[in-house]
């Protein structure tokens, strides 16, 4: 037993002497100065919080540039945690058949997290525009770890794929 706990202190005490010899034989001196600049950063983060802005309030005037067919195909990305067949059942995510039109948090066959019961909103295109642009920042505390579709053309491809599987589409007036 002895033997071992010796030989793992030598091992340990080796690799740290062979670490900080390293650091002696290879040390680098940081520059003063970046070599690489990044020039106006505030600029670009408030054009890109205004295009965003503006996006997800004329949700409606990007359903003309879109369809159905396109949600369906990048609904793929949401079909790993939803389902959307009618009477589909729920997976890591709630089932969205109908989702349109229905109150957040409202399947009572799901466990949502107290946020989204709490958020009690009903899903309107806007809402669905807001929410899948980045889940967690518009409802604080979700469950939901996706990230977010950036690109409002593809929401908004998504969001008239879910309005064509439900029972009651909402109109698109």
């Amino acid at each position: 037993m002895n033997k071992i706990i010796v030989s793992i202190a030598l091992a340990l005490i080796l690799i740290v002497g062979i670490n900080k010899v390293a650091d002696v034989i290879f040390y680098t001196e940081k520059p003063e100065k970046s070599a690489y600049q990044v020039v106006n950063i505030g600029a670009t983060s408030t054009i890109t919080a205004t295009e965003t802005s503006s996006e997800s309030k004329n949700i409606m005037g990007l359903f003309a540039s879109t369809n159905a067919s396109d949600g369906a195909k990048i609904f793929k990305k949401c079909a790993a945690c939803h389902s959307i067949a009618e009477g589909g059942a729920n997976k890591i995510g709630p089932a969205l058949w109908g989702v349109l039109g229905r109150k957040a948090g409202s399947l009572s066959d799901y466990k949502y997290s107290k946020a989204m019961t709490a958020h009690g909103k009903v899903w309107s295109f806007e809402e669905m525009n807001g929410f899948l642009t980045k889940p967690k920042d518009w409802i604080k505390g979700t469950k939901m770890s996706f990230a977010g579709l950036k690109n409002a053309k593809e929401r908004a491809a998504v969001i008239l794929y879910m309005n064509t599987n439900t029972g009651n589409p909402l109109p698109l007036n």
